[in-house]
């Protein structure tokens, strides 16, 4: 079986000149954590998908900012706070720059794509959800872009719609065109699956909710690390992503959305700085995107998420989407070779993630031995229960790696997998 990495940008990665492995540990000097022994034994981070690791480059701009940048922002006129200020709505142009959306003002930071998705059910939602209409997602959502519209539609009286996924792992377009109608208000669906590392094809799917009139939200949380991005080309209505899930700090995350839909939308939180003025007969809110910041906001978080930013431009996402693609079919030839080893998720079109099961062995025990051999993957559900009832499984492994990974360390990772079914055999 062969794996590729795919998607709307392929034909420009496959123009992109992959790393070199000197290049590639040249990287890896960028991220301390990587340079770590446990036991003796170096660490092999494949737990991508979860969060990823920091370059040396964020560290320093969160620390930076605590060391002599920490003031409050937006607030004050001394010269601490205008440099916070500074700092923050520096990365919020970052931001602005690396999706390529219109304005700054479409940029609303969050805590992270959870939060995103939520803000957006819970203001547009609410506005434009009612009793009768319908919310498209597909099974292989992530649960932060299905519980929040299960509440928007148990509270409205609408009603969730589910598009399938084949045996592959791929979206059945015929039934998610079929699903389609008046009715559909919000369609909802991830760019990348955590899951499965199916990429999906966002632009048509997009084209075809607008087809309906329902406004669409992508699920960007794995698409950003692995893939330039660009909401203008996409035009959807929203894009949620987080910072830890590309090499930025943890409690960091991005709202986008298309400025005359923000600007219509109420608030999602009250507090200070998302007002121009308060009576307690009448509160006027502020202008975009301050209206959906309520309170004082993750500035050093920010000052990470702009600096990470800035490093991924640096290596050129290109380059980026290239090697991974070797990293995906050097991954896939090599664990393949396994004996009893099987793949959940075959998609033509993949990104970053492979997920198995090794038979007769479950996979918190493949976690837990191959720990031992200082090899970190996930095993679960993945935040994906659905997407696990599909291919009839509770769990499985999950191998999800970035740029900083290399071919040596799947090969490890495919010999400790020998061990594990050699112990339980």
């Amino acid at each position: 079986m062969t794996l590729t990495q795919h998607g709307e940008e392929t034909e420009t990665a496959a123009q992109a000149r992959p790393f070199t492995p000197p290049e590639v540990a040249a990287i890896r000097r960028d991220f301390p954590i990587l340079q770590t022994l446990r036991a003796g034994k170096p660490l092999v981070y494949l737990d991508n998908a979860a969060t990823s690791q920091k370059p040396l480059a964020v560290i320093d701009a969160t620390t930076q900012y605590y060391e002599s940048e920490n003031a409050n922002v937006h607030r004050g006129i001394h010269a601490l706070s205008e440099r916070a200020t500074e700092v923050f709505e520096g990365a919020r142009e970052d931001v602005r720059r690396f999706i390529n959306a219109g304005r700054v003002s479409e940029i609303v930071f969050t805590r992270g794509t959870t939060e995103s998705i939520n803000l957006v059910a819970q203001s547009y939602g609410r506005q434009n959800v009612g009793p009768g209409d319908e919310v498209l997602l597909t099974t292989m959502e992530h649960h932060s872009n299905i519980v929040p519209w299960q509440m928007l539609c148990n509270e409205r009286g609408a009603v969730l719609r589910v598009a399938p996924i084949n045996e592959a792992g791929e979206v059945d377009m015929e039934a998610f065109r079929g699903l389609l109608s008046e009715k559909t208000k919000i369609v909802a669906v991830t760019h990348v699956s955590n899951a499965l590392g199916t990429v999906n094809p966002i632009k048509e799917m997009v084209r075809l909710a607008h087809g309906v009139g329902a406004a669409a939200l992508v699920d960007g949380a794995q698409a950003a690390p692995h893939m330039p991005v660009d909401v203008a080309d996409l035009d959807c209505d929203f894009y949620a992503l987080s910072a830890h899930k590309m090499f930025g700090p943890t409690g960091m995350g991005v709202l986008y959305g298309k400025e005359a839909l923000l600007d219509a939308m109420p608030p999602y939180q009250g507090g200070g700085d998302m007002i121009l003025s308060v009576t307690f007969e009448k509160t006027t809110y502020n202008k975009l995107p301050h209206k959906f910041e309520a309170g004082t906001p993750n500035i050093a978080g920010a000052a990470g998420l702009g600096a990470a930013v800035r490093y991924l431009e640096n290596l050129d996402r290109r380059r980026i989407a290239a090697y991974e693609r070797e990293l995906l079919e050097h991954g896939a030839e090599t664990l393949e070779q396994v004996p009893g080893l099987s793949f959940i998720g075959t998609a033509a079109e993949k990104a970053g993630v492979i997920s198995f099961q090794l038979a007769d062995v479950h996979p918190h025990d493949i976690g837990q031995l191959l720990n031992e051999e200082n090899i970190a993957v996930r095993a679960g559900h993945h935040c994906a229960q659905p997407t696990m009832e599909r291919f009839g499984v509770a769990a499985t492994s999950r191998a999800s790696f970035a740029f900083y990974n290399t071919k040596e360390e799947f090969d490890a990772l495919a010999d400790a997998l020998g061990k594990v079914r050699e112990l339980f055999a």
